[in-house]
């Protein structure tokens, strides 16, 4: 008899409703005690429940690349911090990229949840910290960071918080090598925050239900997954779907890296495998395995079940595999500061092979994002500041819808507002608007890219690009043309620089950066769409009339 069959349908719903629960306390107390844009505007953070044998059980609904990474996080936690060594009110650090979700300014705090004496599971946030030291404000930098001991703090886990006390040494060697160190101290003050209220959350559900019932329901709630996650691989057609796409470049003036994958359906199970990509390059953009493996599960999960639990019974049957000393799983110690840019790829390679399969469930390719980061001294105060952005474009065409405008793709975060970054940073925002003809024509359009034009108001700034599709655009399905390329561009107004997607320029006062993302995919033939449709996005400003007529045909 299998744990399913010993827990009743009530008791397991009320407790897999308030796992989810705990999970988005954790991720609401993050965010609403958090000192940095990028956690309390931007969204750049997640949360995890795990149960006493270290197994994901529940997460909230934050980012793939950090709730994929969690689970190798906490059995690395385990071993330098066995649980029987752990107690009420711990904490353990960590923000290594091998060990975590890829690169530095991830930083993971784990911590144990007791009834009483008894240990019962942990609690697991991660948040994006909006500089760990290194070569630039963010510590983001790509081109000319040829090794992780340039990309600035590396913590291996160590035990910050001691029965609810912060080690005042650690945390001072900490803020010691940051740029703005009141915000990495109150982000980090935030995520303890986070995991006090879910070991308390967790430790009363268990005085509720009882350990026995509690631990019985863990079981079938990961069997149950597993379970589901088998029948809807089954559904999928045997077979091995390959697909290519390029990264534009890894810096000013190097080669495109080749994201090449092979997909294998075989019965319940599923193989996803990027051995065929490029050798792992000399610039901070290396996709380490745990975030190569993070952002492959919820590839597969998105086509087989978007609303499937993600623990570990869902994950069970998809392996990832990438060659050792490739781009996708790189020997340290390889630079992956900038790794963010790559997630949408490893997403997109994927949709473009299973669409070969699951044509009605795949969309044309994302707009890409822009993560720049801008930072020097603030005149105002006197002190260093970092602007950490983020900007999203528009989600590919579908079978049977257009795609968004402006919403984050697979990285699940927010566009950060004007007036966040106006208010706590020397710059000003001159223009934010949807670019008109960028999405992808098709009988479903693509959505739109977005343009944010910033102009610096201090004397000086180091500005840190971080974006992709200024080469190659997104592509398109099934007659889909692909979305517009995107453009960074410096002074538009005055010289109208082109830079790279991936340079570092160091800005004066009144230099304005115009960031232009890649429109996204369009899907079908555009003289198929509906004409009504077409005239609603000319009304709209999505497209222009020029464009209705040439593109798709449109009489009047």
């Amino acid at each position: 008899m299998s744990s399913h069959d010993t827990v009743d349908p009530i008791t397991l719903t009320v407790v897999w409703n308030g796992l989810l629960s705990i999970a988005e306390e954790m991720g609401s107390t993050l965010r609403r005690t958090a000192f940095s844009e990028a956690v309390r505007e931007g969204d750049d953070f997640s949360t995890g429940l795990f149960d006493a044998r270290a197994r994901l059980v529940a997460q909230g609904n934050f980012t793939p690349g950090h709730l994929g990474s969690m689970p190798y996080v906490i059995r690395t936690v385990l071993e330098y911090f066995p649980g029987d060594q752990l107690r009420p009110g711990d904490a353990v650090l960590l923000n290594d990229s091998f060990l975590g979700s890829g690169h530095f300014p991830d930083c993971f705090l784990a911590s144990p949840a007791f009834d009483g004496e008894r240990l019962v599971g942990y609690v697991v946030n991660t948040a994006h910290h909006i500089d760990v030291g290194g070569a630039a404000p963010g510590s983001q930098r790509v081109h000319g960071v040829t090794e992780a001991f340039q990309e600035g703090l590396r913590i291996l886990p160590i035990r910050l918080v001691r029965e609810g006390e912060f080690d005042q040494d650690l945390l001072r060697m900490i803020l010691g090598n940051v740029r703005v160190p009141e915000k990495v101290e109150g982000d980090l003050r935030a995520q303890y925050n986070a995991n006090r209220a879910g070991a308390a959350r967790l430790a009363a559900m268990f005085r509720e239900q009882g350990a026995q019932t509690m631990e019985s329901t863990f079981d079938a709630i990961l069997d149950v997954s597993e379970r589901r996650m088998r029948e809807l691989i089954r559904d999928i057609p045997d077979g091995t779907y390959s697909f290519e796409d390029r990264l534009d470049d890894y810096g000013p003036g190097t080669e495109p890296i080749r994201v090449a994958v092979d997909v294998t359906v075989a019965g319940d199970s599923i193989v996803v495998d990027f051995s065929r990509s490029s050798d792992q390059v000399p610039a901070a953009l290396n996709s380490y395995i745990n975030y190569t493996r993070a952002y492959t599960v919820f590839a597969v999960k998105v086509f087989c079940d978007a609303l499937l639990p993600q623990n570990e019974g869902g994950t069970r049957p998809i392996e990832t595999r990438a060659r050792e000393g490739s781009f996708f799983n790189p020997r340290f110690p390889a630079s992956s500061g900038g790794r963010a840019a790559v997630q949408i790829r490893i997403f997109d390679t994927i949709n473009g092979a299973l669409a070969q399969a699951l044509p009605h469930r795949a969309m044309g390719a994302f707009s890409h994002w822009s993560n720049p980061n801008i930072g020097g001294i603030d005149e105002r105060t006197g002190k260093p500041f970092v602007m950490y952005d983020l900007a999203f474009g528009g989600y590919g065409g579908r079978a049977d819808k257009d795609g968004a405008e402006a919403l984050a793709p697979v990285m699940n975060c927010r566009n950060i507002p004007v007036e966040v970054h106006e208010t706590n940073n020397p710059v000003r925002i001159r223009r934010l608007e949807l670019i008109q003809d960028s999405g992808g024509a098709g009988r479903f359009r693509g959505g739109c890219g977005l343009r944010k034009d910033v102009e610096l108001l201090a004397s000086e700034a180091t500005l840190t690009l971080l974006g992709d599709r200024h080469e190659n655009a997104p592509y398109g399905l099934y007659g889909g043309l692909p979305g517009a390329r995107a453009q960074t561009v410096l002074n538009p107004e005055r010289n109208a620089e082109p830079l790279g997607s991936k340079a570092v320029r160091t800005l004066q006062r009144g230099d304005v950066v115009s960031f232009r993302l890649a429109g996204a995919g369009g899907y079908g033939d555009p003289r198929e769409r509906d004409p009504e449709a077409v005239r609603r996005d000319v009304d709209d400003g999505y497209v222009s009339a020029h464009a209705a007529r040439e593109t798709y045909g449109l009489d009047g």
